[in-house]
């Protein structure tokens, strides 16, 4: 076959403008689909730092205007970007097409005006700072003004989830940042369609001037060499796994800052009353399996492993009931893409280890659980449940550590006494199983409060009372 009958274009954005071409033929990370991609030229994408970033005076009341348009547009019915981008996606993504088209058109909910408002309030102690130089003075009189200033970041984005594309380019405008998207090879094309819708509301907009997206390829120091430093940018604001995270660590020196979403895993924990009677036991499992399955298992808050209180009968019990709703197609996917080989060979193996596993449900790809009294040594995907039987909650506390993200608990009323062993362990977050997906609006992501990070804070101090 010609490969012109399965290139997929992915063109770039620079600074306001839409750039085509087929220059360079890439691959995609999962599934090896040909991505043709224009021509990079570095120079373009670095904003001098004599010239001012173009939002710094675009008050924060217009950026979130101007996002909310453009998320009204995203979810307008049959926009040609939008399908367009679902169908490429759908060829570079493991996930199905469904699970893609979901994740773009949620990525909307961030484009709320009272979500991004909520977003800004929680992350600023005085949201003005975005916006102006604020006067403050300490109680020895001495006066100051401080500012939350436009950062120069560079961003390197993921590629499990289709919406943080999205969700980043409003994170870099509510901050006023002049930003440089590096973009997945698992996802070239979100970031760009959202660009271009905000390019139908105004293409002259500040927001697109301080935006650039492109692709280059994870590691390639003939771009990152140059792009990577502090005299052109100020933080680099990296998502992925620990290869991609390890490889930008030796760019970071004094002066380019890194904001680092690492890799992480999240757990769930059940506790013994899950066996009181068949309901509980089936409220459970079915609020696990909905922890374990967003976005087909690709995201950082899906459950992986489940610590139950149990004796080996009862976590049997209980792992072939999750198996069973694990099965159950939540966002008709449809027919699942298999999986990987090696997982499954691993997953097959462990059938024959009678002694010390037991396995429910197919390796299809639809569905499956491992009981085990240790944490299996791969990393469960494609739902992919490993149930952990523990005589007691608190024996689960030495398999949590800084990479821990979310735990979700059952029942609810365990979590008071749970939290602060989890805090201490070094997890993130804990939640009602079942709720590992939504979060609270503007809480902490990954420990800490990412829009505060993001900023340069410059502080003009201005002399005591009485000074002239």
């Amino acid at each position: 076959m010609d490969i012109q009958d399965t290139l997929q274009p992915a063109p770039f954005f620079v600074r306001g403008k839409l750039v085509e071409g087929q220059d360079t033929i890439h691959r995609s990370r999962d599934l090896g689909v040909a991505i043709a991609t224009p021509e990079l030229h570095l120079n373009e994408l670095v904003h001098p730092r004599t010239e001012l970033p173009p939002l710094l005076n675009v008050s924060l009341a217009e950026i979130m205007d101007f996002l909310t348009e453009a998320g009204q547009k995203l979810l307008a019915k049959g926009n040609p970007a939008v399908e367009a981008c679902i169908e490429r996606m759908a060829r570079v993504s493991l996930q199905p097409h469904a699970v893609v088209a979901g994740a773009i058109r949620e990525a909307a909910s961030y484009l709320d005006r009272q979500s991004m408002m909520e977003v800004v309030e929680k992350n600023f102690a005085n949201p003005k700072a975005l916006d102006e130089w604020v006067p403050q003075a300490d109680h020895t009189g001495r006066r100051s003004f401080v500012r939350a200033y436009p950062p120069r970041l560079i961003h390197v984005l993921p590629g499990n989830s289709p919406g943080m594309g999205i969700r980043s380019l409003a994170q870099g405008a509510l901050v006023k940042a002049v930003n440089l998207f590096k973009m997945p090879s698992a996802d070239p094309f979100t970031t760009v369609m959202f660009l271009q819708i905000m390019a139908e509301v105004d293409p002259d907009h500040p927001v697109l001037r301080s935006m650039s997206a492109v692709y280059w390829r994870g590691g390639d120091e003939a771009v990152e060499r140059v792009l990577y430093r502090p005299q052109y940018f100020d933080k680099l604001v990296a998502w992925g796994g620990g290869d991609a995270i390890g490889n930008v660590m030796k760019y970071i020196g004094p002066g380019f800052q890194l904001v680092s979403f690492d890799p992480k895993t999240s757990i769930s924990m059940v506790g013994r009353e899950a066996f009181a009677d068949e309901e509980s036991l089936a409220q459970a499992a079915e609020l696990n399996a909905r922890d374990v399955s967003i976005l087909n298992q690709e995201a950082c808050v899906c459950s992986r492993f489940t610590f139950i209180e149990a004796d080996q009968d009862q976590a049997d019990r209980y792992a072939r009931a999750l198996a069973e709703r694990l099965r159950i197609d939540r966002s008709g996917e449809g027919e699942p893409r298999p999986l990987d080989m090696a997982l499954k060979e691993e997953i097959d193996t462990l059938r024959l280890m009678d002694e010390d596993y037991a396995v429910f449900g197919a390796s299809d790809g639809r569905g499956i659980a491992i009981r085990s009294d240790e944490p299996v040594d791969f990393h469960p995907l494609r739902k992919t449940a490993n149930v952990v039987r523990v005589d007691d909650l608190m024996q689960a506390m030495k398999y949590v550590n800084v990479a821990t993200q979310t735990v979700g608990v059952w029942p609810f009323s365990r979590i008071p006494q749970l939290r602060d062993h989890l805090a201490s362990g070094g997890a993130q977050r804990t939640v009602r199983l079942g709720e590992a997906g939504p979060s609270t609006i503007g809480n902490p992501h990954d420990a800490m409060y990412p829009l505060h990070r993001f900023v340069h804070w410059m502080a003009h101090e201005d002399g005591c009372d009485g000074d002239d």
